[in-house]
C-alpha cells in the first residue's frame, strides 16, 4: 500500500471521526424527541423503541406551546437581520472605498467592540431600556442585538467590498452614475454573496443568542432559545419535550442554510478575484 493512499485512508477516517462528533449531539436529539420520558431516562439507551409524536404535539399543540416564541424568535432574528443589513452595506462600502478623517480610528473601532464581553456589558443594556420602557419589547431586544450584529456585518462586508476592482467604479463614473446609483447598480450585484453569507450569519447570531435574551425579555417577548428553560425545573427535566423543542429550534437555520447554499458557497470564494481594489 503506496504512502498516498494511507493519506487519503488516514484522511478519510479523521473526517469520519469529526462528521460523527459533529452529528451526534443532533442525531441524539432527534432520537430522543421521538421517544416516551421513560424511554429517554431508561439505561442503558433505547436504541430499538416505538417512536411517537407526544413530545411534538404537546410543545405545539399543549398548554405549554412554543408557536409564540417562535414566532418571537423570527421577529426578532429577521428585524435584527434587515435592519443591520440595511446600515452594514454603506458603511462598509464607506470604509472599503471612501477616503476620511478618522476612517482607521473607525474601523479599529468596528473591530473593538467585537472584543467586548457581553456579560460586562448587559447590566448598563438592562438599566438604559429599563428607563426608556423598553424592556419586554421587540424593539428593544432588536436595539441591542444591533450593537453586536451590526460591527460584525460592517466588518465581514468591507473585505468583499475590497475585493472588487476599482475601475469598475470608474468606469460607472464616466458614464455618469453617481455614487449611490453605482453602489446599487454596479457593486452590490458583485458582493450579493458576501452579502448573502453576512445575512446568514447575522440571523444565526441572533436565533441562538440566549445570555441577552434571557435578562431584556419576559412574558410578552420570549424567543425560544429562552422558552427552553420551561421544560428544565428543579424536580424533573422533561427530556422528550426539551429535545423536541431543539429540534424546532434548528429547523429554520437548517432550511436557511439550504436556500441561501449556492450564494454562501460564492461568497467564499470572492476573495479569490485578483486585481482587489485595496487603496
Amino acid at each position: 500500500m503506496t504512502a498516498k493512499r494511507l493519506r487519503i485512508i488516514a484522511l478519510l477516517a479523521i473526517s469520519t471521526v469529526f462528521l460523527l462528533a459533529w452529528a451526534f449531539p443532533i442525531v441524539w436529539s432527534v432520537l430522543n424527541s421521538l421517544k416516551t420520558d421513560s424511554d429517554v431516562l431508561a439505561y442503558p439507551p433505547k436504541l430499538v423503541f416505538t417512536p411517537t409524536w407526544e413530545a411534538y404535539r404537546d410543545v405545539l399543540f399543549g398548554s405549554g406551546s412554543i408557536l409564540p416564541n417562535l414566532l418571537s424568535s423570527v421577529i426578532i432574528s429577521v428585524g435584527t437581520t434587515v435592519v443591520t443589513m440595511l446600515m452594514a452595506v454603506p458603511a462598509a462600502y464607506a470604509l472599503a472605498r471612501l477616503r476620511f478623517r478618522g476612517k482607521k480610528f473607525a474601523g479599529f473601532y468596528v473591530l473593538a467592540t467585537q472584543m467586548l464581553p457581553p456579560v460586562g456589558i448587559i447590566i448598563p443594556y438592562f438599566l438604559v431600556l429599563r428607563n426608556i420602557g423598553w424592556i419586554d419589547t421587540y424593539q428593544g431586544i432588536i436595539l441591542i442585538y444591533l450593537s453586536f450584529s451590526l460591527p460584525f456585518a460592517i466588518w465581514l462586508l468591507v473585505s468583499y467590498f475590497e475585493d472588487i476592482p476599482f475601475e469598475m467604479e470608474e468606469a460607472a463614473y464616466l458614464d455618469g452614475a453617481s455614487r449611490l446609483k453605482t453602489l446599487w447598480r454596479i457593486i452590490i450585484p458583485q458582493v450579493r454573496g458576501g452579502i448573502a453569507v453576512t445575512i446568514v450569519f447575522v440571523f444565526l447570531n441572533a436565533w441562538n443568542e440566549f445570555l441577552f435574551a434571557v435578562v431584556l425579555s419576559g412574558n410578552t417577548v420570549r424567543p425560544v432559545t429562552v422558552a427552553m428553560f420551561n421544560f428544565v425545573s428543579v424536580e424533573q427535566t422533561l427530556w422528550a419535550k426539551l429535545a423536541a423543542v431543539s429540534v424546532l429550534a434548528m429547523l429554520p437555520v437548517v432550511v436557511l442554510g439550504v436556500v441561501a447554499q449556492k450564494h454562501i458557497v460564492k461568497g467564499l470564494t470572492v476573495g479569490a478575484v485578483k486585481g482587489g481594489g485595496r487603496r
